[in-house]
């Protein structure tokens, strides 16, 4: 494994966001080192089942099939704010209750924010690697 980094939740982006939503689902996560025309780290996740094993790339910040079940596991809500010009989105620690309200321009985005968050806190230790 290499070297951890702290950074905030709320400056997570890409593959770090990425890791963060990984590691608060409870993932097996792993990095693919750089490749060709300067692709940069990238964060994979291992799934097994009980006959077969398959490593899987994990950007829910971008790709609605992973990003998407997730808003509906966790209850998250959303809604435009015409006034913010943006989209809010809500946590709930349970029916009827709302923990907070957050906001910004991209929904998947701002909902993985949003879930680290609420599972992990507002700093996260991530690979240093993911940062640079």
């Amino acid at each position: 494994m290499t070297d951890l980094i702290e950074v905030k939740t709320a400056d997570l982006a890409g593959e770090a966001l990425g890791w963060a939503v990984g590691k608060a689902e409870g993932l097996d996560l792993q990095l693919a080192p750089p490749g060709y025309n300067g692709v940069p780290w990238r964060v994979f996740a291992r799934y097994r089942g009980q006959a077969i094993e398959h490593t899987k790339r994990y950007n829910p910040w971008e790709d609605w099939a992973l990003g998407g079940p997730l808003i509906e596991k966790h209850c998250f809500g959303a809604q435009w704010n015409s006034h913010l010009s943006s989209c809010q989105y809500c946590y709930s620690s349970g029916p009827g209750t709302s923990v907070a309200w957050l906001h910004g321009s991209h929904p998947l985005i701002h909902f993985c924010k949003s879930l680290v968050e609420l599972k992990l806190g507002l700093s996260i230790e991530i690979p240093t690697v993911l940062t640079e």
